[in-house]
């Protein structure tokens, strides 16, 4: 009988599928994803941790950080795992003591610049910001620069800093550059830019022809130049500025095992074929981009210090207010 039951106990352990020591609980994740992005990525971890059940809530950065402040204020966090627009609001909980770092995370293969130091926080895409045309304008635009010609005049549609994360960044990287700064701002005033709303709306002006050049994040008209809309994606010669979707672990996570397994797995090999799946440059290198996009090598990222960046971050809007007004 007892030679039996070793057998059957050997057996069992032979039959517990490999992940029975894995992680498991539920998992709480707020996120600034699009909805079918987000569930895709729960459904692609879960697939790979199926102890884990994640709850997840989803809105832009903004109103997704205004949650979250209210959840501090009552002294009642509730997510886990953060994973939202940029690097700047990152700095700012990570300032706050408001992260916990993973130390055991592998970001061997990244570029550091794009990764906290101090890994309590991760880039997951590089999602830019450069110059997007109608295929109808006269110009083809080639710099940054080029959108002070004449033929630019009155022609612009822009996001506001005041509404979109990325044009914050956007607005920050050009504004550091030594070449571009705030005259370059004022000059994109004088050609009649009327800086306003997200991403969106500046992509669908531009698409119809109501402008003909701007700025807006890449993958809006990469994704519907392949449809057969009217629009080209430039990469300027100066860079262009991103951001990167980071991923952070709450220092309230109640189930930091699961959270930290959750990081892995989005900045692993796996995780960032299915950001480039989803039509997003992904961060990691060794991944070959999407359908549109250049060679990751070949895009050139402007300087950006998300550090400084929050520091600068209320003078930076307040300079845009004064020239673009509120």
């Amino acid at each position: 009988m007892k030679n039996m039951l070793i057998a059957a106990g050997l057996l069992a352990m032979a039959s517990t599928p490999a992940f029975a020591d894995d992680v498991s609980g539920k998992l709480v994740l707020y996120t600034s994803q699009p909805n079918a992005d987000a569930q895709a990525t729960v459904d692609a971890f879960t697939a790979k941790h199926p102890g884990v059940e994640v709850e997840w809530v989803r809105d832009g950065t903004t109103k997704m950080m205004a949650k979250l402040r209210a959840e501090f204020e009552a002294g009642a966090p509730k997510p886990d795992v953060l994973l939202i627009a940029d690097m700047v609001t990152m700095e700012g909980l990570k300032k706050e003591g408001r992260l916990m770092a993973h130390e055991g995370a592998d970001v061997s293969a990244y570029d550091p610049a794009i990764m906290d130091g101090d890994k309590t926080y991760f880039s997951t895409k590089l999602i830019t910001s450069g110059i997007v045309y109608n295929t109808n304008a006269p110009m083809k635009p080639a710099s940054y620069k080029d959108l002070l010609k004449a033929e630019a005049k009155d022609k612009l549609a822009m996001p506001s800093p005041l509404t979109s994360g990325a044009a914050t960044i956007h607005m920050a990287a050009l504004t550091s550059s030594p070449d571009l700064g705030w005259a370059y701002y004022e000059g994109l005033a004088d050609q009649g830019a009327n800086p306003k709303g997200g991403n969106g709306g500046t992509y669908k002006a531009i698409a119809g022809g109501e402008k003909l050049y701007g700025f807006v994040v890449d993958f809006l008209p990469i994704r519907e130049k392949l449809k057969g809309a009217p629009v080209e994606f430039v990469f300027p010669e100066e860079g262009v500025s991103a951001v990167t979707e980071p991923v952070a672990i709450l220092s309230t996570a109640q189930n930091p095992d699961a959270a930290k397994a959750f990081v892995d797995f989005l900045i692993s090999e796996e995780g960032q074929k299915l950001a480039s799946s989803q039509g997003y440059l992904p961060a990691h290198p060794a991944v070959a981009a999407p359908e549109g996009f250049p060679a990751r090598a070949e895009i050139k990222l402007m300087d950006f210090d998300p550090s400084e960046a929050l520091e600068q971050d209320q003078a930076n809007k307040i300079k845009f207010t004064e020239i673009f007004g509120g």
